[in-house]
């Protein structure tokens, strides 16, 4: 147990990203100070140094997979270490992501109103030189969300919602509705799927997806390649990992786009890659 008896918990699971990280700290100290955080260090034993000193934070130090972080594994580590500790209720924010000033209190009233639901909040993605702002509530005033994604006006939520628009940025879940979910598939390591199929699981068992207006966060900006080239192995992986769970091909837009590259060719159930990130040939 924590020293601070409280019913919600924080999970953030992280490598690198340091500076993001402190900034995530700084802003929930500000919105939601005394909220147990648990933070999965995956292959990252610095991060003890980072967060040292905050009470509310705990530490769990994860080891690297040979084939890359074991994110999926990571998250589930997380959960299951903060229902072990009473959450009812569990937020999951990504560690480039800080807090909007009413992210953990709409997460909670639409976990009273929704038990049962997988909730989601929208993400506003910071552009390059936008700094998290020294005072928490000026935080409002960077809010442009994601436009594929809803964005319900603040004290409302917006059921029913597509869950092939389940994303792992920042979402939140009861102890109850985890057990049902059984959690992300540890088969994928790496970059690209397990959230989708975490979604792809709550709609096969019934389970709502749910967007909760006011519970916004903001993605702090970091360069990013598109398509992802530096991830092509893992997402090939990852993909024929959740074609074969669903006879389907997740990341679509991604995959097309290394098709047309040439660095790949799809097959029926089947991805060969034929050129690496650094674009080596490789054997089909």
């Amino acid at each position: 147990r924590w020293p601070v008896a409280e019913h919600i918990v924080i999970v953030t699971v992280v490598h690198g990203r340091h500076a993001h990280l402190r900034e995530q700290r700084r802003i929930l100290r500000d919105v939601s100070p005394g909220t147990p955080h648990i933070i999965v260090a995956m292959d990252d034993h610095a991060i003890d140094d980072v967060v040292a000193g905050q009470p509310s934070v705990t530490v769990i130090h994860v080891e690297r997979d040979p084939r890359g972080l074991p994110l999926a594994r990571a998250r589930n580590i997380g959960v299951r270490a903060a229902l072990r500790s009473g959450a009812d209720l569990v937020i999951l924010l990504d560690v480039d992501c800080v807090p909007g000033p009413r992210l953990v209190s709409s997460y909670e009233i639409a976990a009273e109103k929704v038990p049962q639901a997988l909730l989601c909040g929208p993400v506003t993605y910071l552009d390059e030189g936008v700094r998290v702002p020294d005072d928490a509530r000026r935080l409002d005033d960077l809010t442009d969300p994601h436009p594929a994604r809803p964005a319900p006006a603040p004290d409302t939520i917006q059921r029913d919602g597509s869950h092939e628009l389940f994303w792992s940025l920042s979402f939140a879940v009861k102890a109850s509705t985890w057990d049902l979910l059984g959690g992300f598939a540890e088969e994928y390591v790496g970059y690209g799927a397990e959230d989708t199929d975490l979604g792809r699981v709550a709609r096969e068992r019934g389970v709502e997806l749910v967007w909760v207006g006011g519970a916004h966060a903001y993605h702090q900006h970091h360069p990013v390649s598109r398509p992802p080239v530096e991830h092509l192995v893992d997402i090939v992986r990852n993909a024929s990992i959740y074609w074969r769970r669903w006879h389907e091909w997740p990341m679509s837009g991604w995959l097309d786009e290394f098709e047309r590259q040439g660095r790949i060719i799809r097959r029926p159930g089947k991805i060969v890659l034929v050129a690496t990130a650094d674009g080596n040939e490789t054997r089909a």
